[in-house]
């Protein structure tokens, strides 16, 4: 199956630094408190022109007094006038230094606090002045001290903070996706449950569920089933691991063809049973019958021995132990022999496996025959797909459009079993709503293509006639 590839570029920062206030569009900086530019006059030049100007104020303010504390002549007033009018006929040629409280300024409100700025150090940032310690990371809320940081849209990042809030992680690794050679940010995507994942896993030996297809995470090992199989924790919570634990879910889906009118005449034996014991089986078959690259069911149409687990085996540390098995002869009384199914899945797989694999038996025992691999198992197909519906969304599909003449409702018997035990968890109904995504998007030609033509028929004509049209012409109705 083809995993979908994500590109996308790193974000670029800004940098702090230079000798003038950020504007908008320019480069963000730190710049300190203007320094008032000194004359080169002479020391003698200046304190001379103080002393006239500290007499010159000293004088007015006494003119200003009607009742002053010391005598005014007319020559102390004329000398004040002239001292004052003196000062300021003429623009000086230098600005005498005050105290910083005196000095004046240009009126600044900091972007973070909204408070007046003062004197001292401030920063520009798109075209906004802050304290240096009101200019603060959006993620974390923290001061931003470093050169460098990072800009999305007005809200500033450290560098870090930014790469944990959109640079993509590895669900195997936990680590930051690598960039390839492009510079771009590559990773694999699963298209149903979205786990991203460094390229690379695909070839590190990382385990894969044989249920849900996830990719095993370092944070939380697999159980391996001892056949090459790995199987997540999710999908081990209801996992099926022998023939006895089997036979309730078997005769539901039995009862759920009968509420379809598709009763099964015969007791068709049903084996829970090893991988290599399975494929054993296959290679025993004559007739050739079509099978997924991945088998993980049969129906048996030849006496055979097959190895069937008798005691489920038990946990151990991350691998399975203790399992029991006894080989099993099976005589043919009828078209079907048995049905065999791997062991080791989760029910809601396990009954898609077994309504498919009736299905075959079903149409081998009234009488189906040499019918085209698209036709016979894109109509077993559709009828694992119906089930599982049943199961996850009851009531969703329109029983009349795929049953015709049922006088029953099908998913009432097949969600019998798991309504007793207090009905499924979310967990449970998301994995199986992924396995009828798998069978919905299967590209293969017999189980992709041929499901989606009979599905297409039987919400068109529904099951009955549908399957009355195969008995009769070998073909679907169009």
């Amino acid at each position: 199956m083809k995993w979908l590839s994500k590109f996308f570029r790193g974000s670029g920062t800004s940098r702090l630094g230079g000798e003038r206030p950020q504007f908008l569009g320019e480069e963000s900086m730190v710049w300190p408190a203007p320094v008032r530019s000194v004359s080169d006059r002479s020391r003698s030049e200046r304190e001379k022109e103080e002393l006239d100007r500290a007499i010159a104020l000293s004088l007015a303010e006494d003119l200003k007094r009607p009742n002053g504390n010391r005598w005014r002549t007319k020559t102390d007033e004329d000398l004040a006038r002239a001292l004052q009018n003196n000062l300021n006929s003429a623009y000086p040629p230098y600005a005498p230094s005050l105290p910083r409280e005196y000095q004046p300024r240009t009126y600044r409100v900091c972007g973070g606090c909204n408070r007046d700025i003062g004197y001292g150090n401030y920063l520009g940032c798109m075209g906004t002045f802050f304290h240096p310690e009101c200019f603060c990371c959006r993620a974390c809320g923290s001061p931003i001290t470093e050169h460098e940081f990072s800009l999305s849209g007005k809200d500033a990042y450290h560098k870090s903070c930014f790469k944990e809030l959109t640079h993509p992680k590895c669900e195997v690794c936990h680590q930051f996706i690598p960039t390839n050679g492009a510079g771009l940010i590559e990773y694999r995507c699963h298209p149903f449950w979205s786990q991203k994942y460094c390229p690379s896993h695909e070839h590190d030996n990382t385990a894969r569920c044989c249920s849900c297809e996830r990719l095993e995470s370092w944070n939380a090992r697999y159980i391996s089933l001892g056949d090459g199989r790995s199987l997540c924790l999710e999908c081990m919570e209801s996992a099926v691991m022998d023939t006895g634990d089997c036979q309730p879910l078997y005769h539901a889906i039995r009862d759920y063809y009968e509420g379809m009118n598709m009763k099964l005449d015969q007791q068709i034996p049903m084996l829970l049973v090893e991988r290599q014991a399975l494929n054993e089986a296959i290679v025993g078959e004559k007739n050739g019958f079509h099978h997924m690259p991945e088998t993980r069911g049969l129906c048996l149409s030849e006496e055979q021995t097959v190895t069937s687990i008798l005691k489920r085996p038990r946990i151990g540390g991350h691998r399975l132990v203790g399992m029991r098995t006894q080989p099993q002869k099976l005589t043919r009384r009828c078209e079907v022999t048995a049905i065999l199914v791997l062991y080791g899945l989760p029910r809601l797989l396990t009954g898609a496996i077994l309504a498919h694999e009736l299905m075959h038996g079903w149409l081998r025992l009234k009488g189906y025959r040499n019918l085209n691999p698209a036709i016979e198992e894109g109509i077993c197909q559709v009828l694992s797909y119906m089930w599982l519906e049943s199961e996850v969304m009851p009531g969703f599909r329109n029983t009349a459009s795929t049953s015709a003449a049922s006088t029953s409702a099908p998913s009432s018997s097949s969600s019998s079993s798991s309504s007793k035990k207090g009905g499924r968890s979310p967990v449970e109904n998301k994995i199986g709503e992924f396995f009828m995504h798998q069978i919905a998007h299967d590209t293969s030609p017999a189980y992709g293509e041929g499901f989606r033509a009979a599905n297409k028929a039987v919400n068109t004509y529904g099951l009955r006639r549908t399957l009355d049209h195969i008995h009769m012409t070998g073909t679907l109705p169009v």
